[in-house]
């Protein structure tokens, strides 16, 4: 069964995965912060859709869609079309280089996610585990 992107159940689906994965744990042992990754209007998405995800020491501590992007105050909010996303969850992006170029809009401590290169990468290799339906 794919899961569409964005949605609640694929943000579910991610997290199950981070939580299954040694190598992200050990690469993201020290990390602390939470994030929303907003998908932004366009291609196939009527609307802004906000997807959060609570990182703490190698573990995804809470996962899910929220409606407005006012419910949490997340340390990180990272936001690109759906194309842009799709190229990272597809592995043809690199998620850091793709905030310093501009593709990724980032708000937050970009010098604290550069302390973590590994944990980027562990995490887009367990966005790519996730079965990933992408909207016409």
């Amino acid at each position: 069964m794919a899961y569409r992107f964005p949605s609640d159940e694929w943000i579910k689906a991610m997290a199950v995965e981070i939580n299954n994965s040694e190598s992200y744990r050990k690469s993201a042992a020290k990390w602390e912060g939470d994030f929303y990754f907003v998908v932004e209007p366009g291609h196939g998405v009527p609307e802004p859709v906000h997807l959060y995800l609570d990182l703490w020491h190698g573990e995804a501590r809470a996962a899910g869609e929220v409606a407005t992007g006012e419910e949490k105050k997340p340390e990180f909010i990272i936001r690109a079309p759906i194309a842009t996303w799709k190229r990272v969850i597809e592995k043809k992006l690199d998620p850091i280089q793709g905030m310093i170029t501009g593709q990724l809009k980032l708000k937050g401590t970009m010098s604290k996610i550069m302390r973590f290169p590994k944990a980027a990468s562990e995490l887009v290799n367990c966005a790519t585990l996730v079965p990933t339906e992408f909207p016409e």
